[in-house]
């Protein structure tokens, strides 16, 4: 029972990391109608800056991740600034995601040129830290990984819910010519969305390498993938959503990977795996995600 428990605990906690990077994915969607591919390598190269401002030049963890999230947050305004706008003012959505492909390979590629063999860790303050509650061992950092993102997700839907930004959001979601006519600028609403991506991603990448990751190496990409997946379970359109999709990608690939040894007849890597099955089982259901709502159009 406690081994079930330490992976359900482990398992929410790199969960609700995935849900930070998913949910990036989904308020972009939300503000602009395009699919932000280039999330994955926002996460690396936010991370890479902390890694390397912590490595290279001696700055403390918070100093460090202070910059990488400033880092991040401009290039997300940079990337929607000149690129996305383009697409998006002639309604070439579609071809902005794929741009977004593009633009993630050449992101990642450098990042991983950088750091080649190496292995950079983030310089958390909590290492290699155990913490033992009834009898149930997990590391210190998953801990704070989960109070803080749990934190952080909570506070921002209350923003989305409260705010001025989340009501924008929301009307640019769901008819954005009419938000137009009523004063709402789209394009502000599109760069806030896309810097506050950026943000997310770092924010959930600095944990997803800490312990018992080594650090950050090129392995990095195939691990922050599983937020894609976690989005479209959720539904691209729903913030809830991503929440969600998040915990149930990080505690479907944590019980297959601390019961490997029971379902090692379905071959090796199923981790790997099991996010897409999930996914897939999902949109099966629910071709929408969970929480997505069918479109209706007047005919």
């Amino acid at each position: 029972m406690n081994f079930f428990m330490s992976l359900l605990i482990s398992g929410i906690s790199v969960g609700a990391l995935y849900a930070l990077v998913a949910l990036g994915i989904v308020i972009v969607y939300k503000a602009s109608s395009v699919v932000n591919f280039s999330q994955v390598s926002f996460l690396m190269l936010g991370t890479y800056v902390v890694a390397s401002a912590y490595t290279t030049y001696d700055l403390p963890f918070w100093a460090a991740l202070l910059l990488g999230a400033v880092f991040t947050v401009l290039l997300g305004l940079v990337v929607e600034r000149l690129l996305i706008r383009r697409f998006t003012r002639t309604n070439s959505v579609v071809a902005a995601s794929i741009m977004t492909i593009g633009l993630d390979t050449a992101i990642a590629t450098e990042v991983q040129r950088r750091i080649g063999a190496s292995i950079l860790p983030p310089g958390d303050p909590w290492g290699d830290s155990l913490v033992t509650v009834a009898g149930i061992t997990v590391p210190q950092v998953r801990v704070v990984a989960l109070v803080l993102s749990l934190l952080f997700l909570g506070l921002f839907q209350l923003w989305l819910q409260r705010s001025d930004f989340g009501i924008a959001m929301r009307a640019t979601a769901e008819r954005p010519d009419t938000a137009a006519l009523m004063g709402i600028r789209l394009s502000w609403v599109a760069a806030t969305a896309w810097g506050l991506a950026g943000l997310l991603a770092v924010l959930a990448g600095v944990f997803l390498v800490a312990f018992p990751s080594p650090g950050l190496d090129g392995g990095v990409t195939h691990l922050a993938l599983r937020a894609l997946p976690a989005a479209i379970i959720g539904g691209l359109r729903a913030t809830s959503g991503a929440i969600v999709g998040g915990v149930i990608v990080g505690v479907t690939e944590s019980m297959v990977l601390g019961y490997h040894d029971q379902l090692s007849f379905l071959g090796q890597g199923l981790e790997t795996v099991a996010p897409y099955v999930v996914m897939l089982l999902v949109l099966l259901w629910r071709p929408n995600g969970l929480f997505g709502a069918k479109e209706l159009s007047r005919v």
